[in-house]
């Protein structure tokens, strides 16, 4: 009688740690964050590396770049069924970047760099037994992506730029299970896992006229192979053969992101800029999940998605108070990927409008020092049809982000 639901359980395991690797952090340049995230259309600094490396043959200097921004995210549940609710605790998120760019000399077309950042990751810790608990208890995602980079400036007025990444990272999903043992304490779920892939960034910058900019770039899908991830069970002794510790494998796509800048300069102070991306999350329509040992209880899975490719908007100004200070501010507009039926836990997606704001000062002839501070309130609800988790996820999130820059 209760092998169905557990397997309903475990093929809905699958498709949250799929959806989990695929969730953005818009976090890869302090400049660029002030305004929105937008970037790719105005080379500002060594962040041009991830937002188009065409651009970045147009930099001025060599420069190597330090960022971190410590996210703080709260999430709401509440049950629409109970009038229940439910809060995370989730720790501080860290995402971070690292740019260099180098040059040999201030003629030389030819731009080389190297970038570490972290596109996709999160951790989200809800509170003891929720009642969610069968859906997430816990989930921890870690990605880097190092990108090798070269950028040429063909003519003065076009860039060409392309990077080889690869990416790095890992998961440790848990949860409970709806078993009990003789103490009445619930089974446990816990799947852990390093995954690999592949891409490329590439992208052309245009400066169509002194005052307009134009930039186009392609991040390509990157699949995330894990090949021997561990899954451990904590069951009542009675149900230790239906579900045996072992290895799992499974693919977990990124998706591809184009994106179409556009920048403006009335004046050597104000610069304008809008990035539009269009993100393929439709890669993720079905996720297989592959068990080494296979019992009657748990079998090899796939389970439908269905998400949808999406655009977002992303707008700022930048404004140059005097030669040592800048501020900015800015605005985002995504559309969520997750059509209704598939709200999930660990990150309950919702159309969202974020809010930023920045500024710079520099120190001295090499340094500048950079921060900004992003926003968004995100509201959902929705009834999960493999769950049937059913209610109101209301999130807030806070990231303020500090960079350190040193030019020569």
């Amino acid at each position: 009688m209760i092998q169905k639901p557990l397997l309903t359980l475990f093929i809905f395991l699958t498709s949250q740690l799929a959806f989990s690797q695929g969730f953005q952090v818009n976090f890869q340049g302090q400049k660029q964050q002030g305004m929105g995230g937008a970037g790719t259309a105005l080379p500002l600094d060594g962040a041009s590396l991830f937002f188009n490396p065409g651009s970045s043959s147009f930099l001025k200097e060599n420069s190597v770049n330090l960022a971190m921004t410590p996210t703080f995210a709260r999430s709401l549940y509440v049950d629409a069924n109970t009038n229940q609710s439910a809060r995370t605790n989730s720790p501080m998120g860290t995402p971070f970047s690292v740019y260099a760019v180098y040059r040999k000399s201030a003629e030389s077309k030819l731009f080389f760099g190297i970038a570490a950042y972290t596109p996709f990751g999160s951790t989200v810790q809800w509170e003891d037994e929720w009642m969610g608990r069968f859906a997430l208890t816990r989930l921890e995602l870690k990605s880097i992506f190092i990108q090798p980079t070269i950028s040429y400036k063909i003519t003065d007025k076009i860039g060409l730029g392309a990077g080889f990444v690869y990416c790095t990272g890992n998961v440790n999903l848990q949860k409970d299970l709806p078993v009990m043992d003789a103490s009445g304490t619930y089974g446990h779920a816990e799947l852990a896992g390093k995954a690999n892939g592949f891409g490329v960034n590439a992208g052309i910058f245009i400066q169509a006229t002194e005052k307009i900019g134009i930039g186009l770039t392609y991040r390509s899908q990157v699949n995330m192979s894990v090949s021997n991830g561990q899954a451990t069970f904590t069951v009542p002794s009675s149900l230790v053969a239906n579900f045996p510790n072992g290895s799992f494998s499974s693919s977990l796509p990124l998706p591809q992101v184009v994106t179409l800048g556009l920048s403006y300069k009335p004046s050597d102070k104000l610069s304008f800029a809008l990035d539009i991306n269009y993100v393929g999350w439709k890669a993720y329509d079905t996720l297989a999940f592959d068990y080494e040992t296979n019992t009657t209880s748990l079998i090899d899975t796939k389970s439908v998605r269905s998400y949808e490719n999406i655009f977002a908007f992303r707008g700022g100004a930048n404004y140059e108070f005097t030669e040592k200070i800048a501020a900015r501010l800015g605005m985002a507009y995504g559309i969520s990927p997750v059509q209704d039926g598939y709200v999930t836990p660990e990150t309950p997606d919702a159309n969202r409008i974020n809010f930023t704001a920045g500024i710079s000062y520099k120190v001295g002839k090499h340094f500048t020092v950079d921060a900004s501070v992003f926003f968004t309130h995100v509201k959902r609800t929705d009834t999960n049809i493999e769950t049937n988790l059913s209610g109101t996820y209301t999130t807030n999130v806070v990231a303020p982000g500090l960079a350190v820059i040193y030019r020569f």
